[in-house]
């Protein structure tokens, strides 16, 4: 199992976004094992492992078992059970292996992670059967090259359904492809996410005191799936997902503490502006670790 340093130097810090609080002292928010954002990022990386030959099928099914026991898949309609080999909706479902085997028979290297919200469908097409699962689930997995996408759905305890459905492709444009940003970008882009809304929320006088702060938010970080991570996984791509996991967490805890310290209905919309920025930095940097990660387990494979 891959592990990232725990002295990171630029780790997040409780107390970047609860400033006022001296429950916190700075200390460092330490995530020992890197988490994983959901069930679209998990297949991602370990698909693209088994494409390249770099893992076994059992591999990629035992690092599913993260998010439900069992796992199922089907075709949104008929013309996309033709293309997959799968079974429509309301037959019985096929299992991941069948999904992992088309996706190699249809030759592509690997899928990009895509984690909508509304107002945010970048990547998706546009609306249509696909846009409304993706934005239900909070994530897709896009196979541009192809013209696909897989959606997960929780269906009863345990138990999770993936839907392979089509893209919409635009006359004009083709196939709609997942926005790329450099893992660079998305990096530097979470730390000034960080900074700004951590100024601002100074600068509002908003915050304030929440005694055993850091505990709430490492337990917080405790309930959230832990993987192994496939070989060959960058170093910088963990590091970007350990931060936004970390981001992530106190994001959650201050927007449960609204209205934090605002006094009137005015200062807890601006509170909440302050905070909003953060979220699509979360989204970016995940997005961005997760497509990159992906890339580079492909052009292992090329290179071998």
């Amino acid at each position: 199992m891959i592990r990232v340093a725990e002295d990171c130097a630029d780790a997040v810090t409780a107390k970047t976004l609860l400033p006022h609080s001296p429950h916190v002292d700075g200390e460092v928010l330490e995530v020992g094992w890197v988490l994983v954002c959901c069930p679209s990022a998990t297949l991602a990386v370990w698909s693209s492992a088994w494409l390249s030959g770099g893992t076994a099928s059992d591999d990629v099914l035992d690092a599913l078992t993260a998010w439900g026991e069992a796992h199922e898949v089907v075709a949104h309609d008929d013309a996309i059970a033709e293309v997959f080999d799968l079974p429509v909706t309301g037959r019985v479902p096929a299992t991941p292996v069948g999904l992992l085997g088309a996706l190699r028979r249809l030759g592509t290297p690997g899928g990009r992670l895509v984690l909508p919200v509304a107002g945010d469908v970048r990547g998706l097409g546009g609306g249509g059967p696909l846009t409304t699962a993706a934005l239900r689930a909070g994530e897709a997995l896009v196979f541009p090259d192809l013209g696909y996408a897989v959606v997960p759905q929780p269906i009863a305890e345990g138990l999770l359904r993936w839907t392979v459905f089509g893209l919409a492709s635009n006359p004009v444009l083709g196939t709609p492809a997942p926005e790329y940003v450099p893992l660079s970008e998305a990096e530097h882009g979470l730390t000034e996410a960080v900074r700004n809304s951590a100024g601002a929320l100074q600068a509002l006088d908003v915050a304030r005191d929440r005694p055993g702060v850091r505990a709430e938010l490492s337990a917080a970080l405790r309930t959230k799936p832990r993987l192994e991570w496939p070989s060959g996984m960058p170093g910088r791509a963990l590091r970007v997902l350990q931060r936004a996991d970390e981001v992530d967490a106190i994001l959650t805890l201050a927007q449960a503490d609204e209205p934090g310290g605002a006094m009137s209905a005015s200062a807890a919309v601006r509170r909440a502006e302050a905070l909003r920025p953060l979220g699509d930095a979360i989204r970016r940097a995940r997005c961005a670790a997760i497509n990159e990660s992906v890339r580079l387990l492909s052009q292992a494979s090329e290179a071998s």
